[in-house]
């Protein structure tokens, strides 16, 4: 699918792995939007890249309908990136033995709200906006990738929200790229492993830890970079025949319990 004179959004896309996205997305011809809370980042990437930032909480269903319907005013609504997210490590029970410090249900409903019902809401949005699209010569519209993570699979102890929401995330790939075929659209997912991003600070102490986080790895023992699992968001966007999958970008890790 050829991205030139599109559009494309990328929630969460003022940093880490949506920078790298947009970065790539804007270097293939489409002018991204860069969905995010934090304007000061966003502004500044929509200026590099030529872009647009639009201040979007995923949790906010009227902030996503302005941002795709903006979108589409400005060129066809080709690709979707849903990348925002959040996550931390809390036990499921506290060390006491009291209710009361068992893992708090808002917090745990607060991942679930972004991560995934944040993702089917842009979802269902944009794919909304792109079945307007005229079809190419291969009958697409548009393509959407969504972010899950490889705790999805091996979840380790703390995440219980975390990897609930990507196991959705996973869970519902298949059925709504099914649903969206109807219409030429396709969907697929990446599931990150451990990838260097500003969550892990800089400095000597930072490039230890992720020195030790990197020894982990099958290979290449470091961490990903976000322009090598931005190029998989890439092709998954722009090669026809990827649709329905889930792909780990991982160097072949599977995380321990802790």
């Amino acid at each position: 699918m050829d991205l030139t004179n599109s559009t494309a959004i990328v929630t969460g896309g003022a940093s880490g792995i949506g920078a790298a996205c947009v970065r790539q997305l804007a270097a293939r011809g489409a002018t991204v939007i860069i969905a995010d809370l934090q304007a000061d980042k966003g502004e500044a990437l929509a200026e590099e890249v030529k872009g647009v930032f639009a201040q979007v909480d995923v949790t906010n269903t009227d902030q996503i309908t302005a941002a795709v319907e903006q979108a589409a005013q400005i060129a066809p609504l080709k690709a979707c990136v849903n990348s925002a997210g959040i996550g931390w490590a809390t036990r499921t029970i506290g060390r006491d033995g009291q209710i009361s410090s068992a893992f708090d249900l808002g917090a745990f409903r607060k991942v679930i709200e972004i991560n995934l019902i944040g993702t089917f809401d842009m979802t269902r949005q944009a794919a909304t906006v792109m079945s307007r699209n005229e079809p190419d010569e291969n009958g697409q519209r548009g393509a959407i990738v969504n972010m899950a993570s490889v705790a999805a699979f091996d979840g380790q102890i703390g995440q219980a929200a975390y990897s609930a929401s990507k196991g959705g995330v996973v869970g519902m790939n298949l059925p709504v790229a099914r649903d969206l075929a109807a219409s030429g659209i396709r969907l697929n997912v990446v599931a990150p492993g451990l990838i260097d991003t500003p969550i892990y600070g800089t400095g000597p102490e930072s490039d230890a830890f992720k020195a030790n986080l990197g020894s982990n790895v099958l290979f290449p023992k470091r961490l990903g970079t976000g322009d090598e699992l931005a190029s998989m968001v890439i092709e998954l966007l722009t090669n026809d025949y990827m649709n329905a999958e889930v792909v780990r970008v991982d160097g072949g890790i599977r995380m321990p319990p802790k």
